[in-house]
């Protein structure tokens, strides 16, 4: 396989109208539904082509397992609501509008089965 002179790409790039700008960064994750792809030490390039943004992503790569999803913070007055619609503690609410994602209404739900 040939090799591409960097400045000839580039400059045919430029004729085609594409703007590469590189992006410095130390990591890269591409969160998934069943994994994440983490690209650590990343060569990453940002284009823009035919009015979208396209990023070229190189370096080592190692897929996991998703992490568990972060623990939002529940606002008091979320808090609040569902003890005074259900009677319940505020730890329970709190519990279930974590399991609910924050939905009020499906934490109340849960809370009454």
């Amino acid at each position: 396989m040939r090799r591409v002179n960097p400045r000839q790409m580039k400059k045919a790039m430029q004729q085609m109208g594409i703007k590469p700008v590189e992006i410095n960064a130390t990591e890269v994750i591409i969160k998934g539904t069943n994994k994440d792809i983490i690209i650590s030490n990343p060569q990453v390039t940002r284009m823009e082509i035919a009015k979208q943004t396209v990023f070229q992503i190189t370096g080592n790569v190692e897929e996991r397992e998703p992490q568990e999803k972060e623990e939002k913070e529940i606002p008091p007055a979320d808090i609040q609501l569902v003890v005074q619609q259900t009677g319940v503690s505020e730890e329970e609410a709190k519990q279930a509008l974590i399991e609910a994602d924050g939905n009020l209404a499906k934490a109340i739900l849960l809370v009454k089965k």
